[in-house]
């Protein structure tokens, strides 16, 4: 078979040569790495149940815990592109493996110790999980046949809803018979079992991108996210038309644009522009955050609804394990349909499965505005959500995989998992707007009223019909469809041919 130009042909797996059965380290590759996207997952949702019990048990203010939340999101934002590049320039093990560390050191830092500020700290360096996925995403490329890529990629991509998934009811139950302190302990185990089975089964790709690391467009990139995020994650708290919320919002601008330039300007750059403005690399990113919005309010609000108290005349009084455990059958859900998502894009190509992605996911919101009061109903339109979303994000690494060179893949999907946590960031300020406008008192205790979750469906909803829109608009693949399975070396060539043309 025609090697892809850029593309290393995986060395043999046993004295046998590249046709010999696999050994047991190789056949843990994908397990290992999905393994890792799961815990990412679980790593960002746990902290989620104890939200309104922590400022008791830290004796910290509530505006000071909701930094608990916030610090992983910037430090995910940050690292996620900068991780990327690095993987692309220094090996992807090593970074992955560096990811993984700092994850399980947050996670040892939370058990060890109640102090708001440690904790804030914590949560910051767990923040560096988020480069997991992109990173795990690269290996597979370089390291399996391309008839084993697109589902290993398709599955790999569904492990961020089914860690999120997971990650809830499990955090309640341990918080619910033991303690916080020991939910950190459990996820502290995890994380180091997830360590060490990367160590032992991942071996570091041969593929590189030489060069110098850009360390001003990774300041200058981390300036910009900080001063994007922070804006959008405390306007709320601080007042959308505060000086403080305008003035980040200014510097978010002026440091964007300036870090363009320097960009554009690099020889070597943190983030290829150029590549990224082509139209099968520009649609992607923005598909990935219009999706990271649609997916994201039907975490944020199925929890909250069914908690709510059964006075409000919608609210079904559940525990936070009865919510958490909603959201399972989602999750479970993503796992059977991630193997569908990678033989639609194998016959009809990646931008089909996303298109396909973004209409289910319409169709479960207005599942959720169609009945919201049945517990039944809700489960069913947030498992409908939970395809589209399984649909739409195996499809975005495919997708770019098959517009970038080789050499650029952890970096470029690093940017569309930055494009993803940017929609969710918007998200949640936008559906927190919504609620906090639409609200009536129940047993003297300010409440969203169901008009207000409608409302957020809605607009869900909606901004899920722009990505299927956006979806439609990428230009199709001329090799056929991304990394559709290939029947010989001449349909090998055409690809790699495609991918040099990219």
């Amino acid at each position: 078979m025609a090697p892809i130009p850029g593309r290393p042909t995986p060395p043999s797996r046993t004295p046998g040569g590249p046709v010999g059965r696999p050994g047991v380290r190789e056949r843990a590759t994908v397990p290992v790495l999905a393994f890792g996207g799961i815990l990412m997952a679980v790593m960002q949702t746990v902290v989620v149940p104890l939200l309104p019990d922590l400022p008791r048990l830290t004796g910290a203010s509530a505006g000071a815990v909701s930094w608990m939340v916030t610090a992983t999101l910037l430090a995910g934002a940050v690292l996620t592109p900068v991780l990327g590049r690095a993987g692309d320039m220094y090996g992807k093990r090593r970074v992955l493996l560096i990811a993984l560390g700092l994850m399980t050191l947050g996670s040892v830092l939370c058990a060890v110790s109640s102090d708001i500020g440690v904790l804030i700290a914590a949560r910051a360096l767990q923040g560096a999980a988020a480069a997991v996925v992109p990173l795990s995403i690269s290996i597979l490329r370089d390291e399996l046949p391309p008839e084993r890529t697109g589902s290993a990629v398709a599955f790999m991509s569904s492990t961020v809803g089914i860690g999120a998934a997971l990650g809830l009811p499990l955090a309640a139950l341990v918080i619910q018979y033991a303690s916080w302190h020991a939910m950190f302990w459990v996820t502290s185990g995890l994380g180091a079992a997830g360590f060490l089975l990367a160590w032992w089964a991942i071996r570091e790709s041969p593929v590189r991108a030489p060069g110098r690391f850009d360390v001003v467009g990774a300041l200058g990139l981390a300036a910009g996210l900080i001063s994007l995020l922070l804006g959008v994650s405390q306007g709320g708290q601080w007042g959308w038309t505060s000086p403080r919320i305008l003035g980040l919002f200014a510097a978010c601008v002026l440091i964007t644009a300036l870090w363009c330039v320097q960009q554009l300007r690099a020889e070597r750059p943190l983030v290829d522009l150029r590549l990224a403005a082509r139209p099968r690399v520009a649609l992607p990113h923005i598909a990935a955050l219009l999706v990271g919005f649609g997916f994201y309010a039907n975490s944020l609000v199925t929890a909250q609804l069914v908690q709510a108290p059964e006075a409000t005349g919608y609210g079904l009084g559940l525990s936070i394990v009865g919510s958490g455990l909603c959201l399972l059958p989602g999750g479970l859900t993503m796992l059977l349909f991630s193997p569908v998502s990678a033989r639609i894009s194998a016959a009809r190509g990646p931008r089909v499965t996303l298109a396909l992605g973004a209409a289910v996911l319409v169709v479960g919101y207005a599942v959720r505005i169609a009945d919201s009061h049945h517990l039944w109903m809700i489960i069913v339109g947030a498992t409908v959500v939970a395809i589209g979303t399984t649909l739409a994000y195996s499809a975005l690494p495919t997708l770019i995989l098959g517009a970038v060179p080789a050499g650029q893949t952890a970096s470029a999907n690093g940017v569309n998992v930055l494009m993803r946590t940017i929609g969710q960031a918007v998200c949640s300020a936008a559906v927190a707007a919504v609620l906090v406008h639409h609200t009536s008192l129940v047993g003297g205790v300010a409440v969203p009223t169901l008009h207000g979750y409608l409302l957020t469906f809605a607009m869900a909803g909606t901004v899920a019909l722009v990505a299927c829109a956006a979806a439609l608009a990428i230009p199709k693949d001329r090799a056929g469809g991304g990394l559709r399975k290939v029947a010989g070396p001449a349909a090998e060539t055409v690809r790699g041919e495609a991918l040099e043309g990219a």
